[in-house]
């Protein structure tokens, strides 16, 4: 695997991380703590070396399995982690960034992973009620009490990016960013690279669907968020399925797999990016890696590039009550 920079202030990792958020929450209520722990060795194998979870992927559980199974590997790998969700009676309750949460969060997570500094610790989604200096400030204090080595932030738009990094400076923006998600290219990945700050897309698989190997969202679970994912549903479904469809017929032709494509596809976009496709089998792990591998030609990557255009793909990536915490 090729390292690749986020950010300036020295975090480097591995060009394929592994997001861990599915084992514990979201798709189906998460997978088996043996099966999960051999995945999460399996990608230390590999050479995976970024890890990304979040008090509130349970809440809580997956911190404590993610610090689980990197128990005497804590220096093979690099450790991400999230907060700024209001958590009340283990059920998240709106958003919570006021300074002191942020230290609080700060000390229950290092708990739960059970080490001593945090690699990167970012602000999972802006809270509007609490200036972003200060919940920047608070952040830098962690780093400079020792407990946070690197400063991230989430889901963050132009302005918030722009103030937050006065204060102290970010090293890695992550949101969702794929072959057929780009709101980040008109304005914030030309912003963030000229801040210098590195890019960790979530769901660069677009939550599975760019695998070819789904099902419409009525068929998942209600505790499975591609149960109301508007891209599964009825006939957008069946639209966006015909596009994934042309994808595995380019994929072919690198005998690949249409996940693999749309992974070498953000590759591509920079060496600034690094992805965390998230599951819960090594089965996918090892083809997610193995993504890395697949080399597409410029002609192929700009084939892909249009095939997904936003105004080719039905629906919307998140309902509107997803949409509402998104900060644009």
């Amino acid at each position: 695997m090729q390292k690749r920079k986020l950010g300036r202030m020295g975090l480097e990792v591995n060009n394929v991380g592994l997001g861990c958020m599915g084992m514990s929450w979201a798709y189906g209520g998460g997978g088996e703590e043996a099966e999960n722990i051999s995945v999460i060795h399996r990608a230390l194998d590999l050479g995976v070396d970024f890890f990304d979870t979040a008090e509130v992927y349970g809440p809580y559980t997956n911190e404590q399995l993610l610090g689980k199974a990197l128990k005497g590997k804590r220096d093979k790998a690099v450790i991400a982690t999230k907060f700024g969700f209001n958590i009340e009676n283990n059920v998240m309750n709106g958003l919570n960034s006021r300074p002191e949460n942020v230290k609080k969060v700060c000390d229950e997570s290092l708990k739960r992973l059970g080490i001593d500094v945090i690699d990167l610790f970012y602000q999972h989604r802006v809270d509007k009620t609490v200036p972003i200096e200060d919940v920047v400030g608070a952040m830098a204090d962690l780093v400079k009490a020792g407990k946070v080595r690197y400063l991230g932030l989430s889901e963050a738009g132009v302005d918030t990016i722009t103030r937050a990094h006065k204060v102290h400076p970010i090293s890695a923006l992550q949101s969702e960013y794929s072959m057929w998600e780009r709101n980040l290219e008109p304005e914030i990945i030309p912003l963030i690279r000229k801040l210098g700050i590195g890019l960790v897309p979530y769901a660069p698989l677009g939550r599975g669907f760019l695998t070819g190997v789904v099902n419409r969202g009525d068929q998942y679970s209600k505790d499975d968020f591609r149960f109301t994912d508007p891209r599964y549903q009825g006939d957008n479904f069946a639209h966006n399925q015909a596009i994934v469809a042309k994808v595995a017929e380019l994929a072919a032709k690198h005998n690949a797999k249409p996940g693999q494509v749309a992974i070498a596809w953000v590759l591509a976009q920079g060496d600034d990016i690094v992805p965390i496709p998230g599951t819960k089998r090594i089965k996918y792990l090892e083809e997610n890696v193995a993504a890395a591998e697949v080399k597409l030609s410029a002609a192929e990557i700009q084939t892909l590039t249009d095939l997904a255009a936003p105004d080719k793909i039905a629906g919307k990536r998140y309902t509107e009550r997803g949409l509402a915490t998104i900060d644009r």
